[in-house]
């Protein structure tokens, strides 16, 4: 159902099942799947690419050109995979020719305010509270979530099933599974509760914590902690994760708090 209020380029590709509230505008260079909902005064412009069954809620901007003095006006994409909800005046920037996309995966709840920058890969599953702020070339892995209010730094990575506390300033990588808060932002535990809901095993917790306790409490710099995980915890797809993690980080990894024994 289109409202006759809204704009639509007529060589946009919208699929069936499409519902477009009025006052909506929809740009030519657009592709937007089966069964999503696209809410009054929002604006898609070129290079949207939108999944199925998306929510797109009022005041939202999909695909608007990058916030990067770089960009010289390339064709790029911002891309929304399926099931992802995006909610009131959120602003999804499109790629520039670092990436040349921008990508918010599948099954995803962008809350109202957030800004995802140009280029960045926010994976599957991820939460993302009001008003947190996402800048350039960020990659965020799949189940993370961010409280409200967080700025990450550009060219940062967020690993998989992350916590990280409301009005956080992310400035260095934070490993998978962790729980992160305080400022400058510190490891404060594993994301215990997160883990469980995901149905993460009683061991498979206690041997992530062991990992960890030897990154952030065993004295060690972490070129050493890493050399004594790899020795001392049984090899797993999570130690294994955490490791690869660790040493592929450019930006280098949040502070460890020694009071911290989990």
């Amino acid at each position: 159902m289109i409202q006759p209020l809204a704009y639509i380029h007529p060589e946009a590709k919208i699929a069936k099942n499409v519902v477009i509230e009025p006052f909506a505008s929809i740009s030519k260079d657009v592709e937007i799947g089966e069964g999503t909902w696209i809410g009054s005064n929002v604006t898609i412009m070129d290079g949207a690419r939108i999944g199925k069954n998306c929510r797109i809620f009022p005041g939202a901007v999909i695909s608007a050109i990058p916030q990067d003095l770089k960009f010289a006006g390339e064709v790029t994409t911002a891309e929304i995979g399926d099931n992802t909800t995006v909610r009131e005046c959120a602003t999804i920037n499109r790629g520039t020719k670092a990436r040349g996309k921008t990508t918010v995966g599948s099954g995803c709840l962008l809350m109202a305010y957030v800004h995802i920058g140009h280029d960045c890969e926010v994976r599957n599953n991820i939460i993302i509270g009001n008003a947190s702020q996402i800048a350039g070339e960020v990659i965020i892995d799949n189940h993370a979530i961010l409280s409200s209010s967080v700025l990450v730094h550009q060219f940062s990575r967020i690993g998989c099933h992350v916590m990280i506390s409301g009005g956080a300033l992310v400035r260095k990588d934070v490993p998978p599974y962790a729980m992160a808060a305080h400022e400058p932002l510190t490891y404060v535990g594993i994301n215990t509760v997160g883990l469980r809901r995901r149905q993460f095993t009683s061991e498979r917790i206690g041997e992530i914590q062991a990992t960890y306790r030897l990154l952030y409490a065993g004295g060690l710099n972490f070129t050493n902690a890493l050399i004594e995980i790899e020795s001392k915890i049984p090899q797993s797809e999570e130690r294994d994760e955490i490791i690869n993690f660790v040493r592929n980080s450019k930006r280098g990894i949040m502070k460890g708090n020694t009071s911290m024994h989990d």
